[in-house]
């Protein structure tokens, strides 16, 4: 059968748009607002405005101010944590040289607290005796998919199937070893003069609506329920804990400088970075890769993910508190431009991706552009743009933005940029 090349190059181009619009489905969500000329008015409460509505005016008023704030997140939003028990202890270690021996592997066995899950944590530094900076960020599919060296066990853990990844059964394989290195440049971050230590987060607290009976909530149920109450912690806050458990870990070893510690990460770890950074002042520096909703993103924008899809779709993630603000955007008492004010004086670094518009890029943006005032009043310096920049085109100071030409991801341009921030306060 022959086809005329003209009728051909309209099938051609048709299939070429269908394809088109299937992966921008599959990447936006339809029925969600990802137009700016729709985004509803709203109100932000001002950072260095007390609730009474006297003005803060100095570092001293601030710490008042920002005790205030943290409350509402913590009662409304990602819940309290219980207190820690006791030390955490290491059950077993064991190192390995490696790039030719200007690196060595770390791998401990940390017991989060009593009763409480054993993680594996993996620490990558430079050689050498120096005491040296550090990145800490958690990890989606476990330890075996960040660097591909074959003395990494395989988490046994409770995983996401990815069929790319082995992960079959909600089980992870040999077959993930290395599948994320992208994501962690390794040999680049070594290179750098920083130490990489990473954990699968699922270890901490898996990522999955069972009723709060596993993980660290099935270890430390925050009230005399197993269920946390309304006003108590989610998995987010849970994940947060582990970082700060892991930290305390980190103050233990001699070749780290526990004081330059920046906790860092991707989407919904990205969140937790956030306020992993918020719950724990030791913490050097805070980034937020593609954080969005719950994160890094203005709630009340209303643009992309929305409190009641990340509520319905996540319900274990924020305290049930949370939910009363399904549709209701507006009546929060707080957003997340407070959220990154919490870390201040210390440096945070929001970073977007263009296209990534279900994290709301300009949300983002706007948030930390919001939390200059703080920043300006404790340290003289804030968001270096007064507007949202174009792509690739990053902002690095003790606040720290830029937005990437791509897609919702962690790439070495993102690292790239991290390691000029935390040089910043590292060196």
């Amino acid at each position: 059968m022959i086809i005329h090349s003209r009728y051909l190059q309209i099938v051609l181009t048709v299939c070429g748009l269908l394809i088109f619009m299937e992966h921008a489905a599959k990447a936006q969500p339809r029925g969600y607002l990802y137009d700016e000329q729709k985004v509803p008015e709203f109100d932000l409460p001002d950072p260095l405005v007390f609730l009474d509505g006297t003005r803060v005016v100095n570092a001293s008023g601030w710490e008042k101010r920002r005790q205030e704030i943290f409350e509402i997140f913590e009662s409304q939003v990602y819940g309290r944590s219980p207190g820690k028990t006791g030390p955490v202890s290491v059950s077993d270690s064991s190192s390995t040289v490696i790039l030719n021996g200007a690196a060595v592997l770390k791998q401990v066995r940390l017991k989060l607290t009593d009763g409480g899950p054993t993680v594996s944590v993996l620490i990558i530094r430079p050689a050498g005796e120096k005491k040296v900076p550090a990145f800490l960020g958690l990890n989606f599919m476990g330890n075996h998919t960040v660097f591909p060296h074959e003395s990494i066990e395989v988490t046994t853990g409770w995983v996401r199937n990815d069929s790319k990844l082995g992960a079959v059964g909600n089980r992870a394989s040999e077959k993930g070893r290395g599948g994320k290195s992208d994501r962690w440049p390794v040999q680049k971050i070594v290179e750098a003069g920083y130490a990489l230590v990473t954990t699968y987060y699922g270890e901490i607290d898996p990522d999955f609506d069972d009723g709060f009976r596993n993980g660290i909530h099935g270890a430390l149920p925050a009230g005399d329920s197993k269920r946390p109450a309304a006003d108590e912690w989610g998995s987010i806050a849970g994940w947060a804990y582990g970082l700060s458990r892991i930290l305390d870990c980190l103050e233990t070893e001699d070749f780290l400088d526990a004081k330059k510690v920046t906790v860092l990460g991707h989407s919904r770890l990205g969140k937790t970075a956030l306020w992993a950074g918020a719950t724990d002042s030791r913490f050097a520096g805070v980034i937020s890769n593609n954080s969005g909703c719950g994160g890094a993103a203005l709630s009340k924008r209303t643009f992309g993910e929305t409190v009641k899809r990340i509520n319905t779709s996540f319900p274990h993630w924020f305290c049930d508190n949370f939910v009363q603000y399904n549709d209701r955007e507006n009546e929060l008492p707080v957003d997340q431009h407070l959220l990154i004010a919490l870390s201040a004086p210390r440096p945070v670094y929001v970073a977007s991706a263009s296209k990534d518009l279900w994290a709301d890029p300009r949300g983002e943006y706007l948030a930390t552009r919001y939390a200059s005032p703080v920043y300006k009043l404790l340290t003289g310096k804030g968001l270096g743009i007064r507007e949202f920049p174009g792509n690739n085109q990053p902002s690095i100071g003790v606040l720290s933005y830029h937005c990437r030409e791509g897609r919702h991801d962690l790439t070495p341009y993102d690292w790239e940029n991290y390691i000029k921030f935390a040089n910043q306060y590292s060196r």
